[in-house]
């Protein structure tokens, strides 16, 4: 009888250890993996100029994860500013897909395109786009009046909060410099928690050493788990992303990942 005891309890053992074994593992593996925010397949975009046609994007693909920092460069004329346009849904393609946190964006309507810029792609311009007359926390609300959240002055002083202007909430873009402003676009792009923080040359308006800080601040956004596409001509700021896509006559040349 205790034989049959033993060998009944070691059995019993080893279907549990398995049993727990499994559920680890499956647990372990959703924690370590990442959801694709960006998934652009066959990306082909073509303009008319003047008598002729130009080749924008020729048959790009394009696939981001969750919380990367990376860097879209290239020269003038390389397919970047297009390729940002169809990312920022500001723009389509002749061909391809497009899948942004799972959906195809180029099925849907007008007006749900609008909400996903509004709700879903936070947008930093090179020019801030502020509002003149507005104060910085006024123009950061903006986008939560236009979605219709409730609470938006909070969520907009928090935002502010985070880029570190807190003192300067009241102030109107002509009482700011230009780092200042820009933080103020920052926190104007976060305030409706996007999939994607999209910055266009973020840097080009800023002297060396305001646009260091800037950068400096994308890099602990990222590292908070915003995921942040940084569109640039200058290989100084592109270094300064973990992952570099590098463009060439609306194709991609080199994509590069290695420690910033």
């Amino acid at each position: 009888m205790k034989s049959t005891s033993k060998s009944t309890s070691k059995r019993t053992s080893k279907r549990t250890s398995k049993r727990t074994s499994k559920r680890t593992s499956k647990s372990t593996s959703r924690s370590t993996s990442t959801r694709m925010i960006i998934d652009a397949q066959s990306l082909s975009k073509t303009y008319r100029l003047g008598g002729g046609t130009v080749l924008a994007l020729d048959n790009l693909n394009l696939q981001v994860q969750e919380g990367e920092m990376l860097a879209i460069a290239g020269s003038s004329g390389s397919g970047k500013s297009t390729l940002m346009h169809v990312i920022g849904c500001l723009d389509r393609p002749d061909k391809g897909t497009y899948r942004l946190a799972g959906e195809d964006v180029f099925k849907l309507s007008e007006n749900r395109l609008a909400e996903i810029r509004n709700r879903r792609i936070g947008f930093v311009f090179q020019t801030f786009n502020l509002l003149p007359r507005m104060d910085a926390l006024e123009n950061v609300e903006l986008p939560l009046l236009y979605a219709g959240f409730r609470g938006a002055k909070d969520r907009a002083a928090e935002s502010l909060k985070k880029v570190g202007l807190a003192d300067r909430m009241h102030h109107e873009p002509n009482q700011l410099s230009g780092g200042q402003r820009q933080r103020v676009a920052i926190a104007r792009a976060l305030v409706t928690n996007p999939a994607i923080l999209l910055a266009d040359e973020p840097t080009g308006n800023l002297d060396s050493r305001t646009g260091e800080e800037i950068l400096a601040l994308f890099g602990a956004l990222n590292a908070e788990g915003n995921t942040i596409i940084i569109v640039t001509h200058e290989q100084d700021v592109a270094k300064h992303c973990r992952r570099q896509v590098h463009l060439r006559d609306g194709r991609v040349v080199a994509d590069r990942t290695g420690p910033t």
